[in-house]
């Protein structure tokens, strides 16, 4: 563990920007998977199947979230699977920490995303910033008011995926949580 804020990552829409209208996003390449979690919602004779999922990765996002002044970690429903099949694609180490979820896509009775509740308890009171498309205002609102230290939660457009501007967005974030903290 580090004195660096956590960077909690998902996959579908800040990494793979599934929601693209163009086949060929500049610097993305299109892989087919068989996740298990997707596997298991498909007819396994289906050519559906036979042809895996397409997820559209950035082989420079590993080398630019590395740079960043974070302690990386998996927030997504790809769990442990994220270390062996995205992050070799896009040049992070395979061994990142993995958000665990207890169930995946569960309701939540106030009406939070399913992940918030436990990627809270699994940040454990640390400052962390959450990239995922599907945050929303009512996570946002939860967390300030159940967290003790600081959170960025920000919202990618699973269109475009990660961009510059949320680059710089975390850098600053992450500067200014340290610069406080000192």
């Amino acid at each position: 563990m580090t004195d660096r804020p956590l960077l909690l990552l998902d996959v579908d829409g800040p990494l793979n920007p599934f929601r693209s209208r163009l086949a060929g996003l500049r610097g993305y390449t299109s892989h087919r998977m068989r996740p298990a979690d997707w596997m298991a919602n498909v007819d396994p004779g289906s050519r559906t199947a036979r042809r895996g999922l397409r997820v559209r990765l950035h082989p420079a996002h590993g080398a630019r979230l590395q740079a960043l002044p974070f302690e990386l970690a998996w927030a997504t429903a790809w769990m442990h699977q994220a270390n062996t099949m995205i992050a070799p694609r896009i040049g992070l180490p395979g061994d990142l920490p993995v958000i665990e979820w207890p169930e995946l896509f569960a309701g939540d009775p106030d009406g939070l995303f399913w992940k918030t509740r436990p990627l809270l308890a699994w940040a454990a009171g640390r400052p962390f910033a959450w990239v995922d498309d599907m945050i929303t205002p009512q996570d946002r609102t939860w967390i300030a008011a159940h967290h003790p230290a600081p959170a960025l939660l920000l919202r990618i457009h699973a269109r475009h995926g990660l961009r510059d501007r949320d680059f710089t967005t975390l850098t600053q974030w992450a500067e200014e949580v340290s610069a406080a903290g000192r």
